[in-house]
């Protein structure tokens, strides 16, 4: 595999920072009552798992994921405006402003959500490699997976199916250490969840450092290439939320606070970026503050767009809708 060159390791940058703002905006933008719903789930410190993950995907192979899912639609190339105005629920967002922040998609870009029933999503991956195994093709589906859901049937059902059929899909389990509010020591007998995979027969590709995007990149680019001719395979990225399970729940007590601190201060995906960058090349620093400048005004863009944008019709509300 080519080491990738130095635009590459800018752009993933570029994508990771503009995740963190564009985050950063939403969690501001909700508490002033301009994104409304019940939550919004931020993918505040697990940039690099998402833009690492599908820097190995080409444009024909497809992605899900469940609720936090911003960040990966962002690092998949869909557009912040039609993004932020989707969190709005206006009618020019990515689903017509009736998604909204859990239920983003694009058909455009394979990128088939954001679903808001914990592992809900995980069978209809399957079922995406199935239709890509049974017309023959090369395509592979990445399915992230929040640790939280390893416990729910879906993610039984669809991994063994998965293994019965050789499909063609890299699990993702981001694990984050929390599900919801429950540590991952009280909810699961085994706590290293890349063993799972034993028990299904598919290839345990183990614990990545989900902080660091080169490690990421490189270990999901050896699944992608598992997958394409062999059959699933199952990843663990150890990651991080930085604020609460959904932006309305309290993010850490006091006991994690120390915890926290770590992970932001020390284990940061941006910062490790960073500091590659900055050993790796000289006088590049120049060209990192440029990046940050120009992903500032993207994220203001979006919001821009968002505000001035028309709220959607009752006719629009009723469009789509096949049996009155």
């Amino acid at each position: 595999m080519a080491t990738p060159n130095k635009e590459t390791l800018l752009d993933w940058y570029r994508q990771m920072y503009l995740i963190r703002q564009f985050e950063t905006k939403c969690d501001e933008l909700y508490r002033q009552k301009k994104i409304t719903g019940v939550y919004l789930h931020l993918y505040s410190g697990h940039e690099a798992v998402g833009v690492g993950a599908l820097a190995t995907l080409g444009p024909t192979d497809h992605v899900i994921t469940a609720y936090r899912d911003h960040g990966i639609a962002l690092a998949r190339g869909v557009d912040a405006k039609p993004i932020m105005a989707e969190m709005m629920g206006k009618k020019t967002g990515t689903s017509g402003g009736k998604g909204g922040s859990m239920h983003l998609a694009s058909r455009e870009h394979n990128f088939w959500g954001g679903y808001a029933i914990v592992g809900g999503h995980l069978p209809l991956a399957a079922g995406i490699a199935l239709e890509s195994r049974y017309n023959g093709k090369q395509d592979v589906v990445i399915s992230f997976i929040g640790d939280g859901a390893t416990n729910n049937g879906y993610f039984h059902e669809a991994l063994n199916m998965s293994a019965i059929w050789d499909l063609p899909v890299i699990w993702i389990i981001e694990n984050n250490l929390v599900g919801m509010g429950t540590r991952i020591e009280d909810s699961s007998g085994q706590v290293e969840l890349h063993k799972r995979a034993v028990g299904y027969g598919i290839k345990d590709l183990e614990r990545v450092d989900g902080q660091d995007v080169m490690a990421v990149y490189e270990r999901v680019a050896e699944g992608v290439a598992h997958a394409r001719t062999k059959g699933p395979v199952l990843i663990e990225a150890m990651t991080y939320r930085y604020k609460g399970h959904g932006v309305s729940d309290r993010s850490y007590d006091k006991r994690l606070e120390d915890e926290l601190r770590e992970w932001v201060q020390n284990r940061d995906p941006l910062k490790i970026h960073e500091r590659y960058l900055l050993d790796k090349y000289k006088n590049i620093t120049t060209e990192i503050k440029k990046i940050e400048r120009e992903m500032d005004a993207v994220v203001e863009e979006s919001v821009e767009f968002a505000l001035t944008s028309p709220d959607p019709t009752y006719a629009d509300l009723i469009n789509n809708v096949y049996v009155e």
